[in-house]
């Protein structure tokens, strides 16, 4: 039986971080409840400038992190760039797909690498619970089948995914399939807050692994509490704080596309695997 080979890219340049340590659980309860032998390996690509060989691995998941996802000549920015196109050319011209899952900031360098539209500085820093909308395409998104119009995720950004290049998207075949709240009183673009770059590449500008330990864990920080009560209002807050472990909120986005996505990788690895055997 094929072994199912997992790479963890780590992009908080050292930090610690709630996000990774939850993608880490997430990917050890995948394991556990496998029968394939699963194999999770760690790559701190930002501090260390270490990257996978996509020879080596089958899934891919890469986790958020501070800062300006704009270049700045380093060389962690030319391999993960690289990275990217690397899984995409790979899964145009050969059978044996490789998946990868892109978050926050990873989606975020994703975005700006394939010219996709605006990623530029939010006004003020936002953090907290935010309803995520799906657009027609989101409707038919598998990953997105057990979730609410609008479900709700984590957001944890200073930089916003704005004016989408239309036609760029139509010439790559990526669709947007999640935006930000629409707010007509607010006189602002709506973000883009998740993207279906390829069936074996996705990405969310939200954070789909967050739990309501973390988020609680976050607020500890100030920033993170003052962006809140900045953005959302005092009012707004308490009830986020009251209502974080809601079944129906974080616990379900939680719960249901990263591991629908895992699940959905290893079949399609196994399947590919059987077919080239």
């Amino acid at each position: 039986m094929k072994d199912i080979r997992i790479a963890l890219l780590d992009m908080n340049n050292n930090q610690v971080n709630q996000g990774f340590k939850n993608i880490r659980e997430i990917s050890e309860a995948f394991k556990k409840k496998s029968e394939e032998n699963v194999i999770i390996k760690t790559f701190d690509v930002r501090h260390k400038n270490e990257m996978p060989n996509i020879e080596d691995f089958d899934i891919f998941i890469s986790s958020g992190g501070p800062g300006d996802p704009h270049r700045e000549g380093l060389e962690w920015e030319d391999k993960f760039a690289e990275f990217l196109d690397t899984v995409y050319n790979h899964n145009k011209y050969n059978d044996d797909k490789k998946y990868m899952f892109l978050i926050c900031h990873s989606f975020q360098l994703a975005s700006i690498h394939w010219e996709l539209g605006n990623i530029c500085k939010r006004k003020s820093y936002s953090f907290g619970v935010m309803p995520i909308h799906k657009t027609d395409e989101g409707e038919q998104e598998f990953l997105f089948k057990n979730l609410p119009d609008p479900f709700y995720a984590v957001d944890s950004r200073a930089f916003q995914f704005i004016e989408p290049n239309h036609e760029r998207f139509e010439e790559l075949g990526m669709k947007i399939v999640a935006i930000e709240k629409f707010r007509p009183h607010i006189n602002l673009e709506r973000a883009i807050m998740a993207v279906r770059f390829s069936e074996e590449i996705f990405g969310t500008q939200f954070h789909p692994e967050a739990n309501p330990e973390g988020m609680v864990e976050n607020l500890k920080d100030e920033k993170n509490k003052e962006a809140m009560i900045e953005n959302y209002g005092m009012e707004k807050y308490l009830e986020t704080v009251d209502r974080m472990d809601d079944e129906d909120k974080i616990v379900l986005t939680q719960a249901q596309i990263l591991p629908r996505f895992l699940q959905f990788a290893k079949k399609n690895v196994l399947k590919g695997a059987e077919a080239m055997a």
